[in-house]
């Protein structure tokens, strides 16, 4: 148990390092060919995608008096976020612990351990609420031990959401005009935080969700996932169902495809998250022609050579990307049958407050 951390000194300069990341057109044949749409490499930005949501979550916490000087930050990450608190906690001045899970790749490990951050592992997954369930345990019993720590809490905290504006606002500059935006769906922070800003330049655009099959986000059975960076095993607070127009389950051999033919076609690629949502974003400039269509890549290819990339990995687990589907099976609501492949549903459920009318959206 870790019961001091370093002080760490700020570097405030690092900030000039934090988003304006490129906006590209991607034409790749996902699976089949496809007329195009934008993707935004948040993964060529310092800390990637979450950097910004860390940076807000910290600030929001030291303005409020909740976070002091130098005080330790501590907090539960699959990796993504992991990355963007050693950022912020660099520039800052603020020590991080992470809590992750023996699911963690040996490379991610090192590479928080290189920034600096001081990471505790859980070695088994709750019996309900898997590995996030048991990394919140252990986060907790941190908060015990680390005086003044503070936990950001990513899955409820709506700084996180706030911390997008600025990823909004670069799309609103970049792009002429927009008509569909897809988002992974994890903390469920980018997309709220994205489509709000957006659709006061864009009151038409339609939101779509990309979750993972095995997560209960949206209304499924949770169910042991094999994608890392997408889908929840709980239910975070910071998703804005009233704000999806539809939502998708994509499965480990779409991703898989999709990575893949991306870094074949376009030379820009990513993980299970980053795949999963240009596998739908090829389907929505498909099927909407004349449509402008964007989405973010949350990250880059590296930390998935080991997984994604590796025919060995990928033979292991059963994922055969020549088996890959091209167009989603839909279900009429979320609860109507259970997504284990590539799955769409135009009834958005918030599945907390099911049984009152206003937590679904139809397109």
């Amino acid at each position: 148990m870790i019961a001091t951390v370093l002080r760490t000194a700020a570097r405030p300069e690092l900030l000039s390092l934090l988003g304006r990341t490129p906006l590209v057109r991607v034409t790749a044949e996902l699976p089949g060919p496809q007329p195009g749409f934008w993707a935004k490499l948040e993964g060529l930005a310092a800390g990637g995608m979450k950097a910004r949501a860390a940076m807000s979550m910290l600030l929001g916490a030291r303005e409020r008096g909740e976070l002091r000087s130098g005080a330790p930050v501590v907090e539960s990450t699959s990796g993504t976020l992991g990355i963007g608190l050693a950022f912020a906690g660099q520039v800052l001045g603020h020590p991080v612990v992470l809590v992750g899970d023996s699911e963690l790749e040996p490379s991610m490990r090192q590479l928080l351990r290189s920034y600096g951050v001081r990471l505790e592992l859980v070695d088994r997954p709750a019996a309900r609420g898997g590995w996030q369930a048991a990394r919140l345990a252990r986060l907790r019993e941190l908060l015990a031990v680390l005086p003044d720590a503070y936990w950001p809490d990513q899955y409820n905290n709506p700084d996180n959401t706030a911390g997008y504006a600025s990823l909004a606002a670069e799309l609103a500059v970049e792009l002429d005009h927009l008509d569909i935006l897809v988002c992974s769906v994890g903390t469920g922070g980018h997309s709220a935080g994205i489509i709000g800003p957006l659709r006061r330049h864009w009151p038409a655009l339609r939101l779509i969700g990309v979750d993972a099959t095995g997560s209960t986000i949206f209304g499924q059975p949770a169910r042991p996932r094999l994608m890392r960076g997408l889908g929840s095993s709980i239910h975070p607070r910071n998703v804005a169902y009233d704000a999806f127009d539809e939502v998708h389950w994509v499965g480990p051999a779409e991703a898989v495809d999709a990575s893949r033919r991306l870094a074949r076609g376009s030379f820009v690629s990513g993980g299970w998250s980053t795949g999963a949502v240009a596998r739908v974003a090829a389907w929505a400039a498909r099927v909407h022609p004349g449509a402008v269509v964007a989405t973010v890549f949350p990250d880059g290819p590296h930390r998935y050579l080991g997984t994604v990339f590796d025919d060995d990995f990928t033979a292991a687990h059963g994922i055969d990307p020549a088996a890959a589907v091209g167009r989603p099976v839909e279900i009429p609501h979320p609860s109507a049958a259970e997504a284990t492949g590539w799955a769409r549903c135009t009834r958005v459920t918030d599945p907390l407050r099911a049984h009152h009318p206003s937590s679904e959206r139809n397109p």
